[in-house]
């Protein structure tokens, strides 16, 4: 039976940050930390006290993890970045609600000592002599150990403490990673049994010692089973400081999903179910597993259920089907087209995700080149006088400062230079819009024709499609490229107003123009000639995106979102020479382009290059940080692999930022988790001047001194389809209801019983179907609990 556990994390913003900058501002970041490992960083919000990020992360983690932390920094252009404040939750916290945090939190201040990290090897004896006992304590390493020093080391040694006797080891000077291999005793003295404690600190030659962290054993552990392994460091016991708000506060959206998964045969009752129900009518379904969980879900789970869903659909080669009957039954419950799909109902959600999934490549070929030119070009433009600031204008005019009216004609101008080849773009990308979302679109037409097939609801099927794809995918990472991967960073607040000027007006070239001259924004109006332009485009441009033969459609499950010869992942990085000779390390690194597929990592000098190197994915066998010490270089990484004669081979890589280093991180792992005989320990320094950077061991064949990370990955559009713990999730979720179907279930007999008992010879055929249709789905709420109970003795089982 595996194991999975993910954090589902949204840092959404936050308030009242104390000023770091001489201009009265801070330019706030979050860093993200699962036990001392940087897993994500939000983008800089440059000029603000009160930042909103939005940003969404899901970290698939071990499942042995101990905590969560925050913290809020403020960027500095020089120096180093000032520390605002952090938020620490531990895993318990976190899993106390099956629900997950959703509130804002309280910054507290870092204490220095409190920010301990590592473990700790200890083999402890209790030993009798004549005299009373002794404790033979056997100090052998520690690994991954805060770095205290400038040089990112630390200069680390054992203090041990028994009753009220202690003794040190020696001090490892320069290490994360010592080896000490000593055995320190200690003889019991008369009074109370005592228990064991063990500190690491920093040795400084000047000034105090720095705490590195501790561990403790009472007298019934030592008694009973002496610790003998690997232990956790924790800081000193206290309590956390309350800063009283006076740090600022953060809101916060945290849900952690743990479960066991079990193998494949268990769930195929579940998944045929699931598979047959979409094939059956929708309209009448009210007990079948996809109804069920459309009652159940909402918010922030009714997102996760339906990606799951999708995902486990697509598995299938049923997406279609799945979407299709969603449609259905949205479409049959609404009475005014104007609210149809309006709501983030399990249809809209399935399809919002479905476009994400298959669409991401078509959105990016569609929008990235336009979205570059505007946060590079950082022009200004702005319609609204009320928001209109003429003297940043005059910094652009030799002229004098310009008048409302010139701002605006400047604005509209330059509005209409991204816009038009922005439509441009998306008009003419019929045939770049993948098939799936070709034929998905088709059939969500042709079911809205059927129930709105009145003259005057003529747009209502182009309305129904546009709405998705203007409103929900096209205009969203337009307003935050950065959630839609398209930039790297959030925009400064004035490029973030351009665009969401450039989304306003997408969203109403979708709307189709119907809200155009209503509401509080007439300001929009000088745009409005190039909008029903444009929107004249629009009608043409649905008819041909729906224009697809339906047998064209791949029936065959798919094996992934994204086929392995397809790359995943592609930038500059800069890469370590082989084995370079006399050179200092910086000139060692050389720039080169490089593609990532589920078959190959390659490399050349650029993107246009033929010549390529390249490494086999299924050669790789680990790939983890390395130390900033390593090379006196940040944002490093390694990919260790393994060649036929079983040696192994490090390539050194370096990322230009921390998001990016994780991404490819995430991104190599993913490629190679199926690969067998990956490594459980690796060294993340280097083997330079004859001996290892990180553990100061002289051969470089020596085991590594630091635990893998392969485990940890960040969940994006082009993670693999996983359909046993897709099914698992659905199986949780059917869980919360069964109560509710099984009532259900009683409701439904005592109608029937009271149907057939009113039933006469002078019933209608109408009348007589009624009892037949309860009959079914009495049926089926039958299967599907007893399909539910097969599951539930099979978690029994295998526990």
């Amino acid at each position: 039976m595996a194991k999975s556990s993910s954090l589902h994390v949204r840092v959404v913003e936050g308030r009242a940050l104390p000023a770091r900058d001489v201009s009265g501002s801070s330019d706030p970041y979050c860093l993200m930390k699962v036990d001392d490992e940087v897993v994500a960083r939000t983008a800089t919000v440059w000029r603000s006290l009160s930042p909103f990020w939005g940003e969404e992360y899901t970290v698939h983690l071990p499942l042995d993890f101990h905590h969560l932390a925050f913290y809020v920094l403020d960027e500095d252009t020089v120096g180093h970045d000032d520390v605002i404040g952090k938020i620490s939750l531990s895993r318990e916290e976190i899993a106390a609600d099956p629900r997950g945090i959703d509130s804002w939190i309280n910054l507290s201040r870092v204490d220095p000592d409190a920010e301990v990290q590592g473990e700790i090897c200890l083999s402890v004896q209790m030993l009798e002599y004549g005299q009373g006992r002794c404790l033979r304590c056997h100090v052998l390493q520690a690994r991954d150990l805060a770095p205290r020093d400038i040089s990112g080391t630390s200069d680390p040694f054992a203090r041990v403490f028994w009753g009220n006797q202690s003794l040190e080891t020696s001090i490892i000077k320069k290490t994360r990673f010592p080896h000490w291999d000593e055995v320190l005793e200690l003889r019991e003295m008369p009074g109370d049994p005592s228990p064991l404690r063990v500190e690491l600190w920093d040795w400084d030659m000047v000034g105090k010692n720095d705490f590195l962290g501790m561990v403790e054993f009472s007298p019934k552990t030592l008694q009973q089973k002496p610790p003998n392994g690997w232990f956790r460091l924790l800081p000193f016991p206290r309590a956390e400081e309350d800063s009283g708000g006076s740090l600022g506060a953060l809101r916060l959206k945290v849900r952690l999903t743990e479960d066991r998964i079990l193998p494949s045969q268990y769930y195929q009752p579940l998944v045929e179910l699931l598979m047959t129900s979409v094939l059956g009518p929708a309209e009448e379904d009210t007990a079948g597993p996809l109804a069920l969980l459309e009652e159940l879900t909402l918010g922030d789970c009714r997102q996760d259920l339906a990606t799951k869903l999708v995902k486990l659909f697509l598995g299938r080669g049923l997406a279609g089907p799945f979407l299709d009957y969603l449609t259905r039954r949205e479409v049959a419950r609404t009475t005014d087209h104007n609210t149809l799909f309006r709501s983030n109902s399990l249809a809209s959600k399935s399809m919002e995700q479905f476009m994400k999934l298959v669409g991401m490549p078509y959105l990016h070929e569609v929008l990235k080149p336009v979205i570059s030119r505007v946060f590079e070009e950082k022009k200004y433009m702005e319609l609204d006088p009320c928001k209109m600031d003429l003297s940043r204008a005059r910094r652009i005019s030799f002229k004098g400062a310009p008048s409302e009216e010139q701002m605006r004609e400047t604005s509209v101008g330059l509005l209409t230079g991204y816009l038009g080849p922005i439509v441009d773009a998306i008009m003419g990308s019929v045939g770049r819009c993948p098939l799936a979302m070709r034929l998905a679109f088709k059939r969500l037409r042709r079911c809205v024709e059927d129930r709105f097939s009145q003259a005057e609801h003529e747009d209502v099927k182009y309305l129904a499609i546009s709405g998705f794809l203007f409103l929900r995918f096209f205009a969203p990472a337009i307003l935050t490229p950065k959630l839609f991967d398209l930039r790297d960073q959030h925009a400064d607040p004035q490029t973030s107003r351009s665009l969401l000027l450039l989304a306003k007006a997408l969203q109403s070239i979708g709307n189709l123009g119907q809200q155009l001259g209503q509401g509080k924004e007439l300001w929009m109006t000088p745009l409005h000639p190039f909008l029903l332009q444009s929107i004249s485009r629009v009608r043409d441009f649905l008819d041909r995106l729906v224009d697809v033969d339906e047998d064209e459609e791949a029936g065959a499950p798919a094996r992934g979102l994204v086929p392995p010869s397809a790359t995943v992942r592609e930038g500059y990085l800069l890469k370590r020479k082989e084995e370079p000779a006399s050179l200092a390390s910086r000139f060692a690194f050389k720039k080169r382009y490089f593609w990532l597929s589920g078959e190959t990592l390659s490399y050349s000098k650029g993107p246009e290059w033929q010549m390529r190197s390249s490494i086999p994915v299924s050669h790789i066998r680990a790939v983890e940080r390395v130390d900033e010490g390593a090379f006196q270089l940040p944002h490093m990484m390694q990919v260790v692999t393994q060649d036929g004669t079983g040696a192994l081979h490090t390539t050194y890589l370096q990322c230009k930022n921390v998001n990016e280093l994780n991404q490819w991180l995430s991104a190599l792992r993913k490629a190679s988790a199926p690969n067998p005989d990956k490594l459980t320990s690796c060294h993340p320094g280097a083997f330079r001047s004859a001996r290892w950077t990180c553990c100061l061991q002289a051969e470089r064949s020596a085991a590594g001194c630091s635990r893998t990370h392969s485990a940890v990955t960040l969940g994006d559009w082009s993670d693999p389809l996983d359909p046993d713990a897709e099914a698992q999730m659905v199986y949780r979720q059917l869980l919360l209801g069964r109560d509710q179907l099984r009532m259900q279930l009683l409701e439904d007999s005592s109608v029937n019983t009271t149907l057939e008992a009113d039933t006469g010879e002078g019933s209608s055929a109408t009348e007589v179907a009624c009892p037949d249709a309860l009959a079914r789905q009495k049926a089926a709420a039958t299967h599907l609990l007893e399909v539910l109970a097969d599951l539930d003795q099979a978690h029994e089982k295998c526990q």
